[in-house]
C-alpha cells in the first residue's frame, strides 16, 4: 500500500521547479535546488502558505537553501494562503501560467507525489507535470511499517489520498 502512494518520476527537463510546502525538514526545497543545479530548469518557484509566528513558508525554505550553498538568485518565493494541496494547485496554476511555464517539475515527498500529482494535473490540465520525489528520513514505500515516524506518515496520507477521493 506505500508503494500505491508513489508516482514519481525520474526528472526531466522542464521550464521550472515547482517545490510544494509541507516540509518543515527542508528535503524538498534542497531536491528543487539540486534539480536546478544538475540543469533540469532554470529556477525554483517555492510554494510557501501563511503559518508559522506570522512567516511564510518559502519566506523560511529559500534562506535555508541558500545556507546550504545554493544561490538565492535561482528561487522566485510564491507565498499564498493555501490549507490543502488543492487549493495549493489552483493558485500554483495562476502563477505558473503568469510567468509563462508549461512544464514543471514538481517536487514533493515520495508519499505525496500520487495525489500532489493528480491535484495539479487537475487544477492545470494545460500543462505538464513531472512529479519528482524528495527523500523522507523515514518513509520508504517498502518498509513504511517499520518505525513510528513512517507509520503515521502512511496513515495521514492515506486519510487525505481517501478524503480526495471523496472531494472533502
Amino acid at each position: 500500500m506505500g508503494a500505491y502512494l508513489d508516482q514519481s518520476s525520474p526528472p526531466e527537463k522542464a521550464d521550472a521547479v515547482f517545490v510544494l510546502a509541507g516540509d518543515a525538514n527542508g528535503y524538498r526545497i534542497l531536491k528543487g535546488a539540486e534539480l536546478v543545479r544538475e540543469g533540469y530548469a532554470p529556477r525554483v518557484i517555492v510554494s510557501g502558505p501563511a503559518g508559522n509566528y506570522g512567516y511564510y513558508e518559502c519566506d523560511l525554505a529559500i534562506p535555508f537553501a541558500v545556507k546550504a550553498g545554493y544561490p538565492v538568485g535561482e528561487f522566485l518565493p510564491f507565498p499564498n494562503h493555501a490549507h490543502s494541496t488543492r487549493e495549493e494547485a489552483a493558485a500554483a496554476a495562476v502563477e505558473l501560467r503568469s510567468l509563462g511555464v508549461h512544464r514543471v517539475l514538481l517536487v514533493t515527498s515520495l508519499y505525496h507525489t500520487r495525489r500532489a500529482g493528480g491535484d495539479f494535473r487537475s487544477a492545470a490540465p494545460d500543462l505538464t507535470f513531472i512529479v519528482v520525489s524528495a527523500p523522507d528520513e523515514y518513509f520508504t514505500s517498502d518498509a513504511w511499517w517499520r518505525n513510528r515516524e513512517a507509520s503515521k506518515t502512511f496513515l495521514l496520507e492515506w486519510t487525505k489520498t481517501a478524503a480526495s477521493w471523496l472531494k472533502i
